[in-house]
């Protein structure tokens, strides 16, 4: 694989049973790169190691007076120098290709990933674990699968070059061939805890950061209440923990360094000692000896290789952890049926709540706990939460959980409380797929998007068309309400079997949420819709209206008979207090003998409130 064939077609099925199996398992699909970087890596080393036997023999034929000698250890330099150039060119392009290859793997894998898990990823890992690991990770978990193939050429190349050493003089070759092991194996002892070191770090680290995103998050809240100095300080304190153990760590990969100079150091001075009184002895030339030195020094150049390679493992054995945790991830139950199973239609059923929702009619759920009302709107989109695997809502009496993921996401769709706007033009940002049947133009209509269309079109200079209007990261330049209604029309545009929203126009004034409740309910007309809200004007509009209290629907009807007959419905639609509700027994009518001061107010809300919904639409109308 080169890089300008990525992304790969298929990334394939990763093993996430530990993070060494993980990197075990992208070294195996790389093997063809991995030996064409250890092949040149190989030929750089050995022309490297190559060069002080040209020393040594250039120095003896100086000595000898030969000129041919000489002039043959010159063109054997020239080989050499041949080899290094070629073999580090061409290992630097092997291995930068193994890196950006393999670190493209792992983001394919973990694209793939999300793909498929949806809003269900977030519930079960923290969206910064999942950006840290799609980062910085990806990067670290790429540098060791570009390390291994240097450190196997330059294992090679010590054990050649030792081999030879004993060979071409064994009175030295013997020293150099027992010295090199133990340079190589002197930092095994402290490898583990360097990598526990350097283990906190990234853990401390991680939640300095987390502390630092959930700071600036809530900083518009933190200056309101007067509690930045406080968050301040918790930051400062988890900073200075994370220089602490830093520090720590770098203390550790700095004595290995240092054993990794002074160990070839003490080789270079035996190897030199021992190789003078040869001379002496005139057991070997001085060629021999310069052979012998000049090769321990240049060794230390693979030998670093080992270095690397033992600090590349230990920051990529936890980000490759974490990567499988994070690729290991499961929906709650597979798709036993073929991918080419239709969608199946019919009524959208929640056993958990037993909230039911006819096939082509529109139905308002009420529930008084947003986050419980969150997790209720992805329950129907196929994402049961962890806690409750077994429960898997029905559409058509067909669990969606066993159908197959593109068969369920074409089914129903799930627009979150807080949709999210892509970067890009308003042509690209509705260019989803989709039925076909609703247009782009039918979709902002509905939503009542005109006025955002015009918004856009007077603040794009070059722009001539609001469709070719570029939107900014996340909607920012929009107002709350103008993103609603484009993710509105988004959904729209999509024309699902099944449209969940969740609080669709929480951010929109009364009068436009009234024409996007018309809109909706006209554009969706035969298709099945619901609708997370507490607004009147969108309970009033649906066709059945159920109330969700501590996770069971306990009353369904229309929004003009819920608002009459049931307490627990006016105390999360009209907002009444505790007193005004007392009073009343759910599910019934005030009694005449509790008509006390709170029941006539409650009474006197209900009628108000009915009153002004009449007002309204009756204005409405005559708009």
């Amino acid at each position: 694989m080169q890089i300008q064939d990525l992304p790969y077609p298929d990334p394939g099925v990763p093993d996430t049973r530990s993070g060494p199996r993980f990197l075990w398992w992208l070294g195996r699909n790389q093997l063809g790169g991995q030996l064409k970087a250890s092949l040149w890596g190989l030929l750089h080393f050995v022309a490297v190691s190559g060069l002080p036997f040209c020393v040594g023999l250039a120095v003896q034929a100086v000595v000898d007076r030969s000129g041919t000698h000489l002039a043959l250890t010159g063109a054997l330099m020239a080989v050499c120098g041949t080899g290094i150039a070629l073999g580090d060119t061409m290992l630097h392009r092997a291995v930068v290709t193994n890196w950006i290859t393999a670190a493209a793997r792992v983001q394919q894998l973990l694209a793939r990933k999300t793909a498929r898990l949806g809003s269900a990823l977030t519930r079960r890992v923290a969206a910064g674990e999942v950006v840290a690991v799609s980062t910085g990770d990806v990067e670290k978990i790429g540098w060791f699968v570009e390390v291994v193939s240097r450190f196997v050429a330059a294992l090679l190349t010590v054990v050649i070059v030792c081999v030879g050493l004993l060979i071409y003089q064994p009175a030295l070759g013997v020293v150099v061939a027992v010295g090199v092991p133990v340079m190589g194996l002197a930092v095994l002892p402290l490898l583990p805890p360097a990598t526990r070191r350097a283990d906190q770090q990234r853990e401390k680290a991680g939640r300095a950061t987390e502390l630092a995103s959930d700071t600036v998050a809530g900083l518009r809240v933190l200056r309101g209440i007067g509690g930045e100095g406080l968050f301040l300080d918790r930051y400062r304190r988890a900073s200075q923990e994370v220089r602490r153990a830093a520090v720590r760590s770098a203390r550790m990969w700095a004595l290995i360094s240092a054993i990794q100079v002074l160990l070839p150091g003490l080789l270079t001075i035996a190897v030199i000692w021992h190789g003078v009184d040869l001379v002496r002895a005139g057991t070997i030339t001085v060629g021999e000896l310069v052979t012998a030195y000049s090769t321990v020094m240049l060794l230390t150049y693979p030998l670093h290789q080992f270095q690397e390679t033992a600090m590349a493992y230990s920051f990529s054995r936890p980000s490759a952890k974490r990567a499988a945790r994070v690729l290991s991830l499961e929906r709650t139950t597979d798709a036993a049926a073929s991918r080419t199973t239709p969608a199946p239609a019919g009524d959208l059923y929640d056993p958990a709540t037993g909230l039911l929702a006819p096939a082509g009619r529109l139905t308002a759920v009420v529930c008084g706990d947003p986050d419980a009302a969150g997790l209720l709107a992805e329950r129907l989109g196929g994402h049961p939460a962890e806690e409750e695997p077994s429960v898997s809502v029905l559409l058509g009496g067909v669990p969606l959980d066993e159908l197959p993921l593109d068969s369920a996401r074409t089914a129903v769709l799930v627009q979150d409380k807080d949709p999210v706007l892509l970067s890009g033009s308003l042509r690209e940002l509705l260019d989803v797929p989709s039925s076909g049947s609703v247009s782009a133009a039918e979709a902002l209509d509905a939503a009542q998007c005109g006025d955002v269309l015009d918004a856009l079109a007077q603040g794009s200079l070059d722009a001539r068309d609001p469709m070719d209007v570029r939107i900014t990261e996340r909607g920012r330049s929009l107002s709350g309400g103008q993103r609603q209604r484009l993710a509105l029309a988004r959904s729209l545009i999509t024309d699902p079997e099944v449209l969940v929203l969740d609080e669709p126009t929480s951010a929109v004034d009364s009068h436009t949420e009234a024409r996007v409740a018309d809109g909706l309910r006209s554009l969706r007309s035969g298709r099945t819709t619901v609708v997370f809200t507490s607004s009147p004007l969108l309970l009033d509009r649906a066709d059945r209206v159920a109330l969700v209290h501590e996770g069971e629907v306990v009353a369904v009807g229309t929004h003009r008979e819920l608002v009459h007959e049931d307490s627990r419905y006016r105390a999360v639609v009209t907002r009444e207090t505790d007193e005004e509700t007392a009073g009343d027994v759910p599910g019934e009518l005030p009694s005449p003998h509790r008509a006390n001061h709170a029941g006539r107010t409650a009474r006197a809300s209900r009628t108000n409130t009915v009153d002004k919904l009449e007002e309204l639409a009756e204005i409405e109308e005559t708009a």
